[in-house]
């Protein structure tokens, strides 16, 4: 299918907004990439989910501990996935291309795909974000209605109930059928797969395998299968959890738009900018414990208009969007605490179960 076009706009509020954004770190004289702050904390976080690991396999525990320590292992591997993969895929974790492309690979360790998260993520979620048909993100099958514009089916009237387990199965859904139906459907969604090399095949498959053996081979071999499979459980569905409800937190609330192009033209209302501001939306950014777990994701507006720049610096240049926003009279979406966020995407999820 043809992806819709955003229309070019006189005065454009993205080019106001890059033009003072980029004045910022001109004068400011700093680099839009993470630095030393976010190699510390990749550091930091990649030795805890080793220990933790390490610590599993060697030591004797009390099962809740062992328990306990599962749960950390899921937490980490999503605070792993928000900080130094997200930033590493965005190429915005370090100046070094090389240790943006290793930082985007501790996905594949931890069982995904770089390169179908780039596709799905980057090329297609943050140029299209909440376009129906296209946005491969509120795509849930027959078990959650995401939008407006997607079938409403009687299960719907209490996906607002039922969604927290389903949450809590997206890791497992995601590394052991997700990737696989991309890769060989060679789809996403209703596009086509870029063309993978034979470096993205074998990426591909060495990670899966290095997944199984060190998240399911060695544990098996320790433990024994049904020890393996509860602390595994706890992992992924925690993980699972933690991963989905920062997304959706994001996007799916009451009051991020869900916009179509226009069937004649293809062409979308706004601007490519404006799009962003109206389908996005923040949360809880004064809690710097939430911010550093989440990398900064909570302040997911200035993520999507400026993906290239790390998130250390979103705080900062929160200011500069708030600004331009009111300018151009343009609806910046905030909730200032992660309860009220979520209440909003309860409420939006009822909403859509009840409405045609």
């Amino acid at each position: 299918m043809a992806t819709p076009k955003f229309p070019h706009v006189t005065p454009s509020f993205h080019a106001v907004l890059k033009q003072r954004v980029n004045k910022y770190f001109e004068e400011q004289k700093k680099s839009t990439t993470g630095g030393w702050r976010i190699l510390s904390k990749g550091m930091i976080l990649v030795a805890a989910l080793t220990t933790t690991y390490i610590v599993l396999m060697l030591v004797q525990m009390p099962v809740w501990v062992a328990l306990s320590l599962s749960g950390l292992m899921g937490l980490l591997i999503a605070t792993i996935g928000f900080n130094i993969m997200h930033d590493g895929g965005h190429g915005s974790f370090s100046k070094y291309a090389f240790v943006n492309k290793l930082a985007a690979l501790t996905l594949n360790i931890l069982g995904g795909s770089a390169f179908m998260w780039n596709q799905k993520h980057n090329v297609i979620h943050h140029a299209y974000t909440n376009v129906h048909d296209v946005d491969d993100d509120l795509d849930a099958g027959i078990f959650l209605r995401l939008s407006k514009h997607q079938p409403k089916l009687g299960i719907h009237k209490v996906q607002h109930f039922y969604f927290w387990f389903l949450y809590c199965l997206l890791y497992l859904f995601w590394i052991f059928y997700s990737d696989f139906g991309k890769y060989f459907s060679r789809q996403i969604g209703s596009l086509p797969l870029k063309k993978m090399s034979l470096k993205d095949h074998l990426s591909f498959w060495i990670g899966k395998l290095l997944f199984a053996a060190v998240f399911m081979i060695i544990p098996i071999y320790v433990h024994g299968f049904l020890s393996w499979m509860i602390g595994f459980l706890v992992m992924t569905m925690l993980s699972g959890f933690v991963l989905s409800i920062v997304f959706q937190l994001a996007h799916t609330v009451q009051d991020t738009a869900f916009p179509l192009a226009n069937e004649v033209t293809g062409k979308m209302d706004d601007e490519w900018a404006v799009h962003q501001l109206k389908t996005t939306a923040n949360f809880a950014t004064r809690s710097r414990v939430i911010s550093w777990l989440v990398g900064g994701l909570n302040f997911q507006v200035e993520h999507h208009l400026f993906p290239r720049i790390s998130h250390i610096h979103y705080p900062a240049i929160n200011k500069i969007v708030k600004e331009a926003c009111a300018e151009f009279n343009v609806t910046y979406i905030e909730y200032r605490t992660l309860g009220k966020a979520v209440a909003s995407h309860v409420g939006y999820l009822r909403s859509l179960g009840q409405m045609v």
